[in-house]
């Protein structure tokens, strides 16, 4: 099963697939988290699994939704950051720490990103808002380049 919307990624690559289990041999339980609350992509990635499994031969597919814990780019898999680059998407770097109060500010985050088609650093952000919710938008100053980059969750 790949994302809906990063079709480079399987559901397991992504971190989203949390678990499966049999229960008996015609009933399947999955339990999925989205990458953030409201994820547009999780009716489709439900509808997928559920599609793919009964056509294994499950007779009935449970797929469940977890939100604790609460996902984290840093359940993206190497080989799953490998095929975003690979792709010409820059992977998101470590997660911030979330022990205590999180700081509100009202200014874009400050990363560290480089190009996934040239490996520069020498990168400026274009909108905090990508393709998607979960991307912002950059270019690179050396290859002047524009790519996404999945924002660290």
């Amino acid at each position: 099963m790949t994302d809906p919307e990063l079709p480079m990624l399987t559901l397991v690559d992504l971190g989203v697939l949390r678990e499966v289990d049999l229960v008996g041999d015609s009933h399947v339980v999955v339990d999925i988290t989205p990458t953030y609350s409201g994820c547009p992509a999780m009716a489709a990635m439900r509808d997928d699994l559920v599609r793919e499994l009964s056509g294994a031969g499950f007779d009935r597919v449970e797929v469940r939704v977890s939100l604790d814990p609460a996902w984290t780019t840093d359940w993206i898999t190497p080989e799953g950051r490998a095929a975003l680059a690979a792709a010409g998407i820059s992977p998101p770097g470590p997660a911030p720490s979330t022990d205590g109060p999180i700081p509100l500010t009202l200014l874009p985050t400050a990363r560290q990103v480089r190009c996934p088609q040239c490996d520069s650093p020498a990168t400026e952000l274009v909108s905090e808002f990508g393709s998607t919710a979960c991307k912002a938008q950059y270019r690179c100053t050396a290859c002047r380049e524009p790519f996404d980059h999945v924002k660290e969750i």
